[in-house]
């Protein structure tokens, strides 16, 4: 009778014991044909007990391949090989009932299994394609007699399959099987001549151990298990991986890309093998899908089985990587050609350069070049929308009497507006931008010649909106045979007529006409000439523009085309600002406490409402920046500051308009006991005219404000800002400021469950009264962000406010309510955040937002306030009153009120809140959401119980989300406040994109929670 469970464990710890001298409690462990048990104490250890009959020769293998790549290749992450006492790698060892077992100790790699890791990210593959090739490379001399192993998981032999198809009954899936086997067929005798080596032959998602916390990023700590490591190709060792390592990725290309990519950086692969990759890949998925319908088969009754079959044809079935496309990808990604004809066409083209018939008629050499790119181009004026008539004036900047003018080659625009270009479901995703052609304006129905003879491979007329309107492709051949296209866009589509499909044409033939904005697709008059060293897996259709981050891929496919118009590749090729170098100018030039956001900063250079790009054209989500209020390069505001920058700007010492209608258009919003208004350059500015103030009226200096309270980064603001005086380096707090608890309901003193909350964190203020009259001082008054901001987004509870207004005020204080953050709507059920406390100020400061971006603040107050001030000195702000600046911000409010953002702001920011409290009953981190309209803060906490901020967690979400291309802040004492201020024209569309992108990221934050 076989022993019982814990006599076995107690078995295997004391052979552990015995035989290791390691010491450590053993539980079982899965295993498919042997026992495997972790043994975990002060170093864990997997100790792995062979099946009866194991062959000593498989465990030998296995123990010196392991030993050989510890000791060729010790940063290849395998586990160490544990010898016996004796100096043994494994021992023969009798099992608790008498029956002799191999066993052997690995150390355990710390991690968890990359099938159950998350995210399985571009930057994970490719380290685990980089450790995959070193440790390929540390096996390339690795000898041992039972390499030679003739299995099923051989897959050189794959085709075994061929003779077991009964089981798949469905004939698409059984023709799909016979298409593989087809495919692999024709690459056999390549395979077969490549050198055999050992390789492990199984680096399924199951086989990847991965680590990874909140601080350090994901990456391969185990490469384990070589239960089927044999002698073969070591091209095969890279396709099973990717077998694996593809499904479920919603951009298998891409991921298998950075797979070779690790892969060949480690261990440099020939262009053949990379074209082995996908026959091989696929191969193995049908060697695994007719394995396990055949253990269906053997076991009817294990739903398991086929379960597991479920991704493998899942991925098969979809279709989701362009096959003909495939091996060039993996080739670009690797640096190495797209074919292997297509350097000895670029060597021809350059040796050519100059002889070429020219396209436009004409001599380029002199002709302008014209730039549209994002950086350095306003078109268009929406990135989302390029109406026709807007496309028909692009470039009309460089027109000068018909004279041809260039468009750059890899340039990134943002003309290319329509849904199409995006590659994901937001406005935000990746979208195709960089230019792969030249572009040539000139007169509509200028002619344009064969630069080669040609023959004609393609000519149609695509007439859907900014499409190309004419194309024609021609096919040119080098003299040494080898095929290249060159493709013709946005021409007379009269081509239809005058062209046929294998037309000849000859070097310098006229052939086609450019089309006018109606035959061109809507543009303006051009030629968008682009050069193509294969059509493989474009067909007809080429990309004319490319994705950024695939121009590794484009880029080779599609190069400059210079060369075909007598051009110096520079000339034509466009070079963004280059960020890296921009950062060092930067550190170069200003001061380190100058910082930056983001462990990876971005360099933004256009934007539209809530959405900002960068340099490349990738667009980024703004759910952060509340300065500009309407949104970001509003028309409105571009056309009032045009507007009066071409008749003057002046200042308040001169009587204009626009200062009255901007002060009456503030006072409107305001309580009637705010009547009196003082224009300023910034919200800085504005408090320390709010602190003159309050000292004029009181007579008295001292101040009271709430702890980790912000109010700017003058030498008076920073004397009432805790967040400021008190951070290291800071002045301190000076004697005549008095600080108070902030009215934290969350964290602080007094909680929710209170009634009295708010009423006792008001009675704090009693303490700062008493302090200052110990002291000999005078109060002067009390200051506060209605809601704090950097102090964590906090929403004091209600009623707060009004009492410590009374309190201040029976006291001979001034009440001076910071509305920076939270005035002019953006509360959505309140314009100023006073009136949810049902509090009325007796001086109001607003800044950053009510200029959009524009250096602009202002001081409302009371009459008497502002006749006390009077009494002083003459007040004078050079450029906050100017001219320019009440334009603009009276323009800011105008269109709060007419484009109903406020009313906006309510219903997104509902949407918003209710997203975010559900996340919050999925994912524990969320201790608190809280808010209104679209000033919401995320408290993100260790456990819900103690409420210790997880100021880690907090990073990392925001530059998880920063990475998929949203933008947020985090704040508080702790800066473990996700903060979350769009500007007040986010949609509903982009409301849904962080919640989705945040609450993917909270289950990665889960997980690596679980992990440690």
């Amino acid at each position: 009778m076989r022993a019982n469970g814990h006599n076995m464990t107690h078995h295997w710890q004391s052979v552990l014991r015995d035989i290791w001298g390691i010491h450590a409690t053993v539980t079982p462990l899965d295993g498919e044909l042997d026992l495997n048990f972790l043994a975990t104490g002060a170093q864990d250890y997997v100790l792995k007990v062979m099946r009866i009959g194991c062959p000593v020769d498989f465990i030998d293998l296995q123990c010196r391949a392991f030993n050989h790549i510890a000791h060729n290749a010790p940063d290849v992450p395998v586990p160490d090989v544990i010898t016996t006492q004796s100096g043994e790698f494994f021992a023969s060892v009798p099992d608790e009932a008498g029956a002799k077992r191999l066993v052997w100790v690995l150390r355990k790699a710390e991690g968890r299994t990359y099938a159950n890791f998350r995210p399985q990210s571009v930057a994970l593959l490719r380290d685990l394609g980089h450790a995959i090739g070193a440790m390929d490379r540390a096996l390339a001399d690795f000898k041992h007699p039972a390499l030679a192993r003739d299995f099923k998981w051989n897959l050189t032999q794959g085709d075994w399959i061929s003779d077991h198809l009964e089981g798949i009954t469905a004939p698409k899936r059984r023709a799909l099987i016979s298409d593989i086997l087809a495919a692999f067929s024709t690459i056999k005798p390549a395979l077969k001549s490549l050198p055999h080596v050992a390789i492990h032959n199984d680096v399924n998602d199951y086989n990847v151990i991965v680590g990874g916390t909140l601080t350090k990023p994901p990456h391969v700590t185990g490469l384990i298990d070589l239960g089927d490591i044999c002698a073969s190709p070591r091209i095969c060792d890279l396709a099973i991986a990717g077998a694996y390592m593809v499904l479920g990725q919603a951009d298998p290309e891409q991921a298998l890309a950075a797979l070779v990519a690790g892969y060949h950086a480690a261990y440099p692969l020939t262009p053949a093998e990379v074209d082995l990759i996908w026959p091989l890949l696929r191969m193995r998925l049908a060697v695994s899908v007719v394995n396990s319908t055949q253990m269906a088969l053997e076991n009817p009754h294990d739903p398991y089985v086929v379960i597991s079959q479920k991704p493998a044809w899942d991925f098969l079935e979809a279709g989701a990587v362009n096959e003909e496309l495939i091996s060039k990808r993996l080739r670009a990604a690797c640096g190495l050609p797209i074919t292997d004809a297509a350097p000895r066409v670029q060597a021809w083209l350059d040796q050519e350069r100059g002889n070429f018939a020219p396209i436009m008629g004409e001599d380029l050499a002199r002709a302008p070049m014209g730039t549209l790119s994002v950086e350095h181009s306003t078109w268009p004026q929406n990135p989302f929308d390029l109406p026709l008539a807007e496309a028909a004036l692009v470039g009309q900047e460089y027109e000068d009497n018909g004279r041809i003018w260039l468009g750059y080659y890899n340039e990134p625009r943002l003309i290319y507006t329509a849904p199409a270009f995006r590659r994901g479901p937001w406005k935000a995703s990746n979208r195709r931008s960089v230019h792969l052609a030249i572009d040539a304006f000139a007169p509509a129905q200028t002619t344009l010649h064969a630069p080669m003879k040609a023959t004609v491979h393609v000519v149609e007329n695509r007439t859907a909106h900014l499409d190309y309107g004419g194309v024609v492709i021609l096919r040119h051949e080098t003299p040494n045979g080898d095929a290249f296209f060159t493709l013709y866009g946005h021409l007379n589509p009269e081509v239809l007529e005058t062209l046929q499909v294998g037309q000849t044409l000859a070097k310098g033939e006229a052939f086609a006409r450019l089309g006018d904005v109606t035959q061109s697709g809507g543009w303006a008059p051009h030629v968008h000439f682009q050069l193509a060293l294969s059509t493989d897996g474009m067909g007809e259709d080429w990309p004319g523009v490319a994705d950024p981050d695939e121009m590794y891929l484009w880029g080779a496919i599609c190069p400059n085309p210079a060369a075909l118009m007598n051009l110096p590749d520079a000339k034509v090729a466009f070079t963004p600002t280059d960020k890296d170098a921009v950062k060092a100018e930067r550190d170069r030039l200003f001061g380190r406490n100058l910082r930056l956001s983001y462990a990876d900063p971005v360099m933004l250079v256009r934007g539209w409402k809530h959405h900002l790009f960068d340099e490349w054209g990738r667009p980024y989500l703004d759910a952060y920046n509340n300065v500009p209020h309407v949104g970001h390069a509003h028309p409105r505001i571009q056309a009032v500051a045009a507007d009066q920058l071409k008749r003057m700007n002046s200042n308040t010492r001169y009587l204009h308009p626009a200062q009255t209608d901007f002060a009456q258009k503030i006072v409107s919003k305001m309580p009637k006991s705010l009547s009196v208004c003082f224009f300023v350059n910034s919200g800085s500015e504005a408090n320390e005219l709010a602190l003159r103030l309050a000292r004029a009226k009181t007579g008295g200096k001292d101040m009271i404000t709430p702890d980790h309270g912000y109010h700017g980064n003058t030498t008076g603001a920073i004397d009432i800002s805790a967040y400021k005086f008190n951070a290291k380096g800071g002045v301190g707090q000076p004697d005549w400021v008095q600080l108070v608890e902030v009215a934290d309901d969350y964290r602080g003193s007094y909680r929710r469950d209170d009634p009295d909350r708010a009423e006792k964190f008001a009675a704090l203020v009693g303490d700062a009264l008493a302090a200052i009259e110990k002291r000999g001082g005078k109060l002067a008054g009390f200051i506060a962000e209605t809601f704090p901001s950097v102090g964590g987004q906090i929403i004091p509870p209600k009623g707060y406010l009004s009492a410590v207004y009374q309190r201040v005020r029976a006291a001979g204080g001034v009440c001076i309510a910071d509305e920076v953050q939270t005035g002019l709507g953006r509360l959505g059920d309140y314009y100023f955040g006073f009136e949810q406390q049902n509090a009325v100020p007796d001086i109001v400061v607003l800044g950053k937002p009510i200029g959009n971006g524009h250096p602009l603040g202002v001081v409302v107050t009371t009459r008497q306030i502002a006749e006390a001030f009077a009494k002083g000195p003459e007040y004078f702000s050079t450029f906050g009153g100017s001219t320019l600046s009440c334009r603009m911000g009276k323009e800011v409010l105008d269109i709060v009120d007419d484009e109903g953002l406020m009313e906006n702001a309510r219903v997104m920011g509902a949407r918003l809140f209710d997203g975010l409290a559900t996340l919050q009953k999925r994912h524990d981190v969320i201790g608190d959401v809280r808010g209104y309209g679209l000033f919401i803060g995320v408290d993100l906490v260790w456990d819900p119980e103690s409420r210790a901020p997880a100021t880690q967690i907090a990073e990392y979400v925001k530059n998880h989300l920063r990475a998929h291309r949203i933008l947020i802040g985090c704040e508080g004492p702790f800066d473990n406040i996700l903060k979350i201020r769009p500007p007040l024209t986010i949609d509903a569309e982009d409301v849904e994109m962080l919640l989705t992108v945040l609450g993917k990221t909270l289950e990665e934050v889960d997980q690596m929670r679980e992990e440690h």
